[in-house]
């Protein structure tokens, strides 16, 4: 971090004070980064966040004491953190305007408070924190250079006694990865800045040329173009050197020395080394110019067949090679340096070749003349997205030529130069031609955008539409294995490709059909591209691949024949997985009968076609019809079956597709039945493959819904294993691991068993994060371990309710419920829990606030929190004074029978305060709950009969509750099994008729 900080961030002059950071977006950038670096921190390096630095992080801040809440001793003017070092002292000290924080613990949960704030928290930190990692880490780290490595750092730290050596070796580590990675980040930033347009470079030659000619008052004695046409585009160079970026070429004679030829391109401004031949080359050179003569012509359009053919297209693929690789290209290298005599020199850059390193010296500036060359910058290789990622993406990849390079390879042009024999070559020339072609790694971006800069696409593409296979095998092999390039993928749509491979998928040839399904299965990766093969009838066509295996009508040789079927719908099977990312694919695959061709290919032992069959039912398992076909075909026995493969790949397909279809309770115990669990616990161990352990932990997480599951892996060991995998895991790992936990935690032997693994403060630690799926599940799990007093200590302990309550501000909704219903056990097992919750800071009113939800889930989960807040008399005094009870009473007019359930038990325990009784009746709640009594949830009718005779004790409510008819339908419940609903039914009609004597005794008396 300090290296970029030195010499990436860009500060202000200040005279004699300190500068501060100029609004750049590079500045942006940085500070983005570094934002993203701290929030992430606690909770991707728990135990680091609580190191306390040698020197507190000081600088004025702009939040108020007012913004920090639980955690902190807040007064009007200062601000302390209850977390603490050894010596007492808190880790965050804010005394307005000043802040002190001496923990990346503190400074990520500062970032979280600042919200919107935090970009201009962050700029005034580094501001007024130069060197961070001095104050961080003392200052014996202010010797590390940017040229420092691991070991060094590692060697420094090992020789200290100081306790804490191994955690500041840890973040000295992360420190560095920082820094490299802010570098890194940086360079794309100044990569932009760095362009020259032909506009620009004529008016810096028209500004030269004015300060040109003979005598000693001019910078130059000329200065003119090689080439007097100007293309409309403003450039002069010729079209296949503007593919480069090069703009045009210039001769520039200086009063001092000889006349140098200079390349202007979009990269910058060049001096050419001049061309010079030796004797040897210029011999080659004019018989490489020299025309074939016919007869050698009229040869090559021979039919040649055979071993003649094959060694022929090998010599000729040599010989062009040989040919090809000989070329002489202009040095880059600066031969002399350019003068204005006494006004000042121009930059001079030198290139190294073996380094590739520039060396630019300070350029000077001749009082207001241009300079004759513009800076030239280090040239940044943009990193392409793999293939792999891009099959995820929906959204069409951005398309973005070949950038102007000076360093291409020999290749670039040799491909360039076979595409033109591509174009006007007869059908031997153009087999040769695309025989040649492939011999180059076609994997090679270079190789790739070479094939599509000078047109090559439109000639492969109509090469499909020819009559002649051995063109169409050609093109196809090529377009196979340059479509797993984004931008190729879209120009192929573009030019009409995928239509005409669509209708290949018809031809008689099976080599054409695999080729073009396995074309179609890279080119599909994004949304247009799979409406295109829907569109044309490909998913049809492809479903019938898969029953290529039956149109064998040659028994004879049926091994030759299954070989070349198996291959026909492993490619169908490929394409088929591609496509199926879109819903309205999905369907077209099942009504194109797919489901039962899918669940037979399932049954091969060709490990190569499961592959994209386990990847398309998994994809196609995210549909409820698909789900209900998958088990009416029994495909679940196999997906099980292959679990136990040695091939990772299939068994993290395997793993998913049983993730998607496990929603469902009788796949679950298909799943059990068929022996699924025990290999998906054993595969738990395997933890290297990240992507199989994220597929098998979220098997395990649907599976672990049903008990009898659960009790299967409690046999296995697995719940102490996923204990294990709660740190130094991916958050889709992580998501999946503690959905698991909170699964098996409903159970109180898994309870025990979480937390004599040490899996309480794991659970607690991940609290802090970010990540919607990570919290719901998280609380989940934690509200599930609050059921067991033993576990509720340690969660208390490590202030989990706390973490809890702070969860309760999120934004997503989910989350906030989630929280909700894991503080109801925390509330309810916790020691002293009245006092606990009053601790909070404006905690009472959150959770009152939030009964103004629109979600029913959080209203729901609310009401029941708020019913175990309620049980300690000076809360429920606090939550009154807050409104609850109109806040209640307008939930009333509810038909969600699960808010029903918790806002009556929620109104029943908020009665038994003052006059909330009567202020209960007053808000219209009565005759609402009164309705409740005809629902059909048995814990609807008991919520409701407790909360209506805590009313009943109100004469006016007793009233309400006649008018709406409550005495018949309490009647009918006096005989009910449930014990709690017969008293309280008892109870309220018992209220109800003594306030009726009473009025019938009054009247008479």
């Amino acid at each position: 971090m300090g290296v970029a900080l030195r010499k990436l961030t860009q500060w202000t002059a200040a005279g004699h004070g300190t500068g501060i950071l100029e609004i750049t977006p590079l500045n942006e950038a940085i500070l983005k980064e570094i934002i993203v670096f701290v929030e992430s921190f606690i909770y991707k390096h728990p135990q680091e966040a609580k190191f306390v630095f040698v020197e507190p992080l000081e600088w004025n801040t702009s939040l108020a004491p007012s913004a920090f809440e639980s955690g902190y001793v807040v007064s009007e003017t200062t601000v302390k953190s209850e977390e603490v070092d050894k010596n007492g002292q808190p880790l965050l000290f804010l005394s307005v305007p000043q802040i002190k924080i001496r923990s990346f613990g503190q400074l990520s949960r500062l970032l979280l408070i600042a919200k919107t704030g935090k970009l201009k928290e962050a700029q005034a930190c580094v501001e007024a924190n130069r060197d961070p990692i001095v104050k961080i880490l003392g200052s014996d780290y202010n010797t590390m250079k940017e040229n420092s490595i691991a070991l060094n750092i590692l060697g420094k730290i090992t020789r200290d006694d100081d306790p804490e050596s191994e955690i500041k070796m840890k973040i000295a580590m992360l420190l560095k990865q920082l820094d490299l990675h802010l570098l890194n980040h940086s360079l794309k930033h100044i990569s932009l800045e760095i362009s020259l347009s032909p506009m620009t470079v004529k008016k810096d030659i028209e500004l030269l040329k004015r300060f040109s000619g003979k005598g000693n008052q001019t910078v130059l004695e000329s200065i003119e173009y090689t080439s007097d046409y100007e293309f409309s585009n403003g450039c002069r160079a010729p079209p296949w050197r503007q593919i480069r970026g090069e703009i045009c070429y210039v001769l520039v004679k200086p009063h001092d020395g000889e006349t140098l030829c200079i390349t202007c391109s979009a990269g910058g401004v060049f001096l050419n080394g001049g061309i010079s031949f030796s004797e040897d080359q210029q011999k080659e050179k004019d018989q490489l110019g020299k025309a074939p003569k016919k007869e050698e012509a009229a040869a090559l359009r021979k039919d040649i067949s055979g071993s003649d053919k094959r060694s022929l297209e090998k010599n000729q693929i040599n010989f062009w090679r040989n040919q090809m690789t000989k070329r002489w290209e202009p040095s880059l290298n600066w031969k002399t340096t350019v003068n204005y005599k006494g006004k000042g020199s121009a930059k001079e850059i030198q290139e190294d070749k073996h380094t590739g390193k520039l060396e630019k010296p300070r350029p000077s500036v001749s009082h207001g003349r241009a300079q004759l060359l513009r800076k030239s910058a280090e040239k940044i290789e943009e990193t392409v997205s793999d293939s792999s990622s891009e099959s995820e993406e929906d959204e069409e990849p951005p398309d973005h030529r070949q950038e102007a390079s000076a360093d291409l390879p020999s290749e670039y042009w040799q491909i360039q130069k076979l595409v033109k024999y591509l174009k006007g070559g007869n059908q031997t020339a153009t087999v040769i031609a695309l025989c040649s072609m492939r011999d180059f790694s076609l994997a090679q971006e270079t190789c790739q955008l070479a094939i599509r800069d000078v047109g090559g696409l439109e000639v492969l593409i109509n090469l499909l539409e020819t009559d002649e296979v051995k063109c169409k095998i050609g093109s196809l092999k090529i377009l196979k294995e340059i479509s797993h390039n984004p931008q190729i993928r879209q120009n192929i749509v573009d030019l009409g490709g995928l239509p005409i491979m669509v209708n290949i998928l018809d031809s008689p040839h099976k080599s054409l059909k695999c080729l073009a399904a396995e074309t179609i299965a890279n080119v599909a990766k994004f949304k247009r591209a799979r409406r295109v093969v829907r569109q044309h009838g490909g998913i049809t066509k492809l479903v019938a691949l898969l029953d290529c295996a039956h149109d064998s009508t040659k028994p004879a040789q049926s091994s030759l024949y299954e070989a070349r079927d198996v291959e026909v719908a492993r490619c169908g099977a490929l394409a088929l997985w591609s496509c199926s990312k879109s819903h309205t694919n999905k369907e077209a695959i099942r009504k194109a009968g797919g489901i039962p061709l899918l669940a037979r290919l399932l049954k091969t032992s060709h490990e190569n076609m499961l592959i994209p069959v386990v990847g398309t039912l998994q994809e196609c398992a995210s549909e409820e019809n698909y789900r209900a076909a998958i088990k009416a075909e029994r495909i679940i026995e196999n997906l099980v079956k292959n679990l136990n493969s040695e091939n990772e790949q299939l068994q993290e397909h395997c793993a998913m597709a049983i993730y998607q279809c496990a929603e469902d309770k009788e796949t679950r115990d298909l799943v059990r039945l068929h022996g699924g669990l025990k290999p998906l616990a054993s595969l738990l161990n395997n933890t290297d493959n990240k992507e199989r352990l994220a597929a098998v932990t979220g098997a395990i997480w649907k599976c672990s819904i049903s008990k009898e599951n659960v009790t299967k892996f409690r046999e296995y060991k697995a719940i102490e294993t996923l204990v294990g995998l709660l740190t130094d895991q991916p958050e889709e790992v992580l998501v999946n691991v503690v959905g698991a936990l909170g699964e098996c935690c409903q159970e109180r032997e898994n309870r025990v068993i979480v937390r004599k693994c040490g899996g309480i403060q794991p659970l607690v630690n991940l609290l802090v994060g970010i990540n919607q799926a990570l919290l719901v599940n998280v609380t989940k799990a934690v509200g599930a371990c609050a059921v067991e007093p033993e576990s509720m200590m340690i969660i208390d302990r490590l202030d989990g309710v706390r973490l809890l309550w702070s969860l309760l501000k999120n934004p997503h909704p989910d989350v906030k419920a989630s929280a909700a219903w894991a503080l109801c056990p925390c509330i309810k097992n916790a020691k002293d829990a009245g006092e606990m919750v009053r601790s909070f800071v404006g905690g009472l009113e959150l959770i009152v606030n939030l009964l103004k939800s629109d979600n029913k889930e959080v209203l729901a989960s609310v009401c029941a929190a708020i019913t175990n807040i309620a049980k300690d008399q000076e809360n429920l005094a606090v939550i009154t004074d807050h409104g609850v009870v109109p806040l209640l009473s307008k939930l009333a007019n509810t038909n969600n029978n699960k808010l029903r359930h918790h806002l009556a038990e929620a109104i029943s325990r908020c009665c038994m305060w003052g006059r909330n009784r009567v202020a209960f009746g007053e808000h219209k709640a009565v005759a609402p709950l009164v309705r409740y009594l005809k629902s059909n949830d048995t814990n609807v009718h008991r919520a409701t009969a407790q909360a209506l005779y805590q009313l009943s004790e109100d004469a006016d409510n007793c009233i309400t509750m006649h008018e709406n008819g409550a005495v018949k339908l309490l009647l009918d419940m006096v005989g009910s099994p449930d014990q709690d609903l017969q008293e309280a039914a008892a109870g309220c009609i018992s209220n109800i008729r003594r306030l009726a004597l009473a009025t019938e005794k009054a009247r008479y008396t």
